[in-house]
């Protein structure tokens, strides 16, 4: 790796090149995220610039209250095999860690599980990301309408999933979706380039859970694809995806470091973004 290599802060002249990079990987992201991370943590994501001025890789980071996320990680096929990937990495942790980060998360391929690995991290769970249809055949009245406000409830459940307050991660997507909510659940379904994402999701019993899966499903227009990522450790939840006609498409390994995590996968049935945010 040359020596002129440099570790900067994520700008939003990064985000279309970051957008760019990840397409041709056939990653699933929006510029909403990037927007999102930089307003809230800008001091935790960062980019790899070359001595000819490429763009060789990014990385993100988010700040909760206890715990924080590393996600996009991310490298240029001409810059990879490099200590590129590495440097972005341990540079993302340490900003999480001088803020005070207690437990760290990430979302792994097959891949780069060693390179987590050597850093600490240990396998929590399996994500696996599923796709199905919407079933709206008309426009239908929202439980929630759209962009309220999660408030206490939503904040309450989710913080029993992940054993952390992510106020203002439920804040943003809420914002950008519809809400969906029960007394012992909420789901957000987002809109997600051409298709939709039914995330954050959590349910504390199998009945809301089921009850908000066709809520949200029935949100969507007929036909359009609809994708979510949950974990395998939730048995519950993979046959009821199954018993709506879901499909899997892929996977990857939840990590954690530091803290032991107060994780209940139990009540986790969507991610709130695909992989990067929690």
């Amino acid at each position: 790796m040359s020596n002129a290599m440099i570790i900067r802060q994520f700008h939003a002249d990064d985000i279309g090149p970051f957008l760019k990079m990840a397409a041709a990987e056939n990653w699933m992201a929006d510029a909403w995220e990037f927007e999102f991370l930089l307003s809230r943590f800008p001091r935790g994501c960062f980019a790899a610039v070359a001595d000819n001025g490429d763009a060789a890789g990014f990385v993100t980071s988010l700040h909760h209250e206890a715990s924080g996320w590393i996600g996009n990680l991310i490298v240029a096929p001409g810059y990879r095999g490099q200590g590129v990937g590495e440097r972005l990495f341990v540079t993302a942790l340490e900003a999480l860690q001088a803020v005070g980060g207690e437990t760290f998360w990430l979302t792994a391929s097959r891949s780069g599980q060693a390179l987590y690995e050597k850093h600490g991290f240990t396998r929590v769970d399996t994500i696996i990301r599923w796709n199905g249809v919407g079933r709206q055949r008309h426009a239908a009245h929202d439980q929630c309408g759209d962009g309220n406000a999660p408030g206490l409830l939503v904040n309450s459940i989710d913080c029993q999933t992940w054993g952390d307050r992510r106020d203002v991660l439920l804040t943003a997507t809420a914002a950008r979706g519809k809400l969906l909510l029960e007394e012992l659940g909420f789901a957000v379904v987002q809109p997600c380039g051409d298709a939709f994402q039914i995330g954050p999701f959590s349910a504390l019993d199998d009945r809301t859970a089921e009850s908000l899966l066709n809520a949200a499903l029935h949100s969507v227009p007929m036909g359009s694809e609809v994708y979510l990522d949950a974990p395998a450790a939730n048995r519950t939840a993979l046959r009821l995806f199954k018993r709506k006609g879901m499909r899997i498409s892929g996977s990857n390994e939840l990590m954690s470091s530091g803290m032991r995590p107060a994780y209940r996968p139990e009540y986790l049935h969507g991610l709130a973004t695909m992989g990067s945010c929690g």
